[in-house]
């Protein structure tokens, strides 16, 4: 392997931890690195993945927690919603090849982006602490969640932050703060499976969980201080979903580029 892999591989696993913090979709950046950069099998690669995910949420959460923008007490039923999903997701991953799964998740992109794209007003409110959601809607939905952050992560975060901010009205920023939780709690779910099967490299996980937490902690970070942070992470979000919709339909080489 070429020595000027490492640095690349290294930044972008920055920027993926800080776009996974602030919208969703970095592991469409690692899965990259992991899989035609450091030639990791997809099985191998999707569990390694999970460790960069862990420390990147870790930071980002502390961040997010230290600057008063994460409520665990009010979230806590999300999170045993999400764990147990994430076990029943992980143990089919470890299982079967995700590509059937990867073909439905185009079209669940574009949806999303319909989502995002109309009544753009709903995505940039203030939390509505006076809401309280309704568990047998929420419950499932979470269970589903969990489900598919365990089998494949990928767009997982994108998924939550529609699920908090249009179904339990939390502001962007405040409902990034809790998918920082959320996601981790799954990867530690993810992990141990993955790790039971063997199936995580750690050597080259850990080096890229670095990248990560240094991107998801000052992406926390100054989210939670500067004005006009849920304006920017709406802007973020459109795209990456934009980017991640020209990836999954190869915009590229149908238009011979």
């Amino acid at each position: 392997m070429e020595w000027y892999i490492w640095p690349i591989a290294i930044v972008g696993a920055v920027f993926a931890g800080a776009i996974n913090t602030l919208a969703g979709n970095g592991s469409a950046i690692t899965l990259t690195i992991l899989m035609e950069m450091l030639g990791l099998p997809g099985n191998v690669a999707n569990g390694t993945n999970r460790v960069g995910i862990l420390m990147q949420t870790a930071a980002g959460g502390v961040a997010f927690h230290r600057n008063g923008r994460l409520d665990l007490r009010r979230s806590r039923w999300y999170l045993v919603f999400s764990a147990v999903g994430a076990v029943a997701g992980t143990l089919v991953a470890v299982s079967i090849s995700n590509e059937q799964f990867r073909e439905v998740f185009r079209f669940l992109m574009m949806f999303l982006l319909l989502l995002i794209l109309v009544k753009p007003e709903r995505w940039l409110r203030e939390t509505d602490t006076t809401k309280s959601p309704n568990w047998w809607l929420a419950g499932p939905l979470f269970l589903v969640l969990g489900f598919y952050g365990g089998f494949i992560q990928m767009g997982m975060g994108l998924f939550f932050l529609a699920a908090m901010v249009l179904g339990a009205r939390y502001s962007l920023i405040d409902a990034n703060a809790l998918k920082s939780v959320v996601v981790g709690v799954i990867q530690l779910a993810a992990i141990a499976i993955f790790w039971y099967k063997g199936l995580i490299d750690w050597r080259i996980g850990l080096i890229l969980a670095a990248g990560q937490a240094v991107g998801g902690y000052f992406a926390a970070h100054y989210a939670s201080r500067l004005p006009g942070a849920n304006v920017w992470a709406y802007r973020l979000l459109v795209v990456v979903v934009l980017l991640s919709l020209a990836k999954l339909f190869d915009v590229p080489g149908l238009l011979g580029l």
